[in-house]
């Protein structure tokens, strides 16, 4: 009798932290009575540094896409390594930058409530300020995540969508963190604003097949654009280029014009035309105005944000974005 008893306050204990789980969810004005200032805190700092360094609002939006796209929304990109094998040591985020802006904001909403404000709401508030504040679109950014405990660099190289990725595997990604042919489409956006490298693109125009050749996908006026004034060589792996000629820094419509003309910079952004739903999404969106890719771009982005996350007693609320607690 003592036995089943002790079964069933199990049993009940299990149902009552598996309910509380499923409540946990995540709402906006999390942080209303816990940290209220919270929010503005993240937006005041963003708003006083942004335009020094404007570009780092495409760096911060990257940082919140390639942390979503392994174990959830968690801040794990953020998480540092003894041995070099985090998440921010895999090949996809060695370019991934603003750690230390995500860090400075951390310390500033640490002193003000200690213990309470996760990484991983403030990785999500700032690179939603961010845009804004460079006069992008605005979304609805609910809190309460957790900060997660576990980065690995295998996963990050593995889940993380490449430039150099094609349509099935585009899709595979997306599919697999619960995201649809829309919001690949609408994500890929961000590629209006912001800057790459030619190590990015270099196997597009110097050696695609393995045969010292050019990718036909790519506009070949454009691509001899690139080798005479970029991209020079294959080695090149420092020379920036703007994944958005001439308005890398408005976020508009910009993007998709450069990708039906054939000069969208990546393999990945090629991929939009190969398959009729995207391709005709692309176009939907170059008849709509600039409001209408706005309204669904902040649909999408409120959606990724939501991927996995960690509430209730998940993870833990880090004094250290870098560090899991001791």
């Amino acid at each position: 009798m003592a036995r089943q008893l002790g079964y069933l306050r199990f049993f009940v204990v299990c149902v009552v932290a598996s309910v509380a789980a499923t409540q946990a969810q995540l709402q906006l004005g999390f942080y209303a009575k816990s940290c209220p200032k919270a929010e503005k805190i993240v937006s005041d700092f963003v708003h006083e540094h942004i335009h020094n360094a404007p570009s780092l609002a495409a760096a911060l939006i990257r940082m919140h896409f390639h942390d979503c796209f392994v174990r959830g929304c968690d801040a794990s990109v953020l998480l540092n390594s003894t041995n070099n094998q985090a998440e921010k040591n895999a090949p996809p985020n060695l370019t991934v930058r603003g750690f230390d802006f995500i860090e400075r904001i951390k310390s500033l909403v640490e002193a003000a409530c200690p213990g309470v404000v996760s990484c991983a709401d403030i990785l999500t508030l700032a690179a939603r300020d961010s845009i804004v504040a460079t006069g992008g679109p605005f979304w609805q950014v609910p809190t309460g995540r957790r900060d997660g405990l576990v980065s690995n660099l295998s996963e990050a190289s593995r889940n993380i969508p490449a430039p150099f990725d094609n349509f099935t595997t585009l899709q595979t990604k997306f599919n697999n963190v619960g995201l649809d042919l829309n919001d690949l489409v609408i994500l890929s956006g961000a590629h209006t604003i912001g800057v790459s490298h030619c190590s990015s693109i270099r196997t597009r125009l110097y050696n695609f097949t393995g045969k010292l050749d050019q990718d036909p996908a790519l506009d070949s006026e454009y691509a001899q654009n690139l080798k005479k004034f970029k991209c020079k060589s294959i080695n090149d792996n420092t020379t920036l280029i703007e994944m958005d000629p001439g308005s890398r820094k408005t976020f508009d419509l910009g993007y998709y014009n450069q990708v039906v003309k054939r000069r969208g910079l990546f393999t990945s952004d090629s991929q939009l035309l190969v398959n009729t739903v995207t391709k005709s999404l692309v176009n939907q969106l170059l008849q709509g105005s600039l409001q209408n890719f706005y309204t669904q771009f902040a649909k999408s982005m409120e959606k990724m944000g939501r991927i996995n996350v960690k509430t209730g007693t998940q993870g833990e609320i880090r004094k250290q974005c870098a560090l899991v607690n001791s």
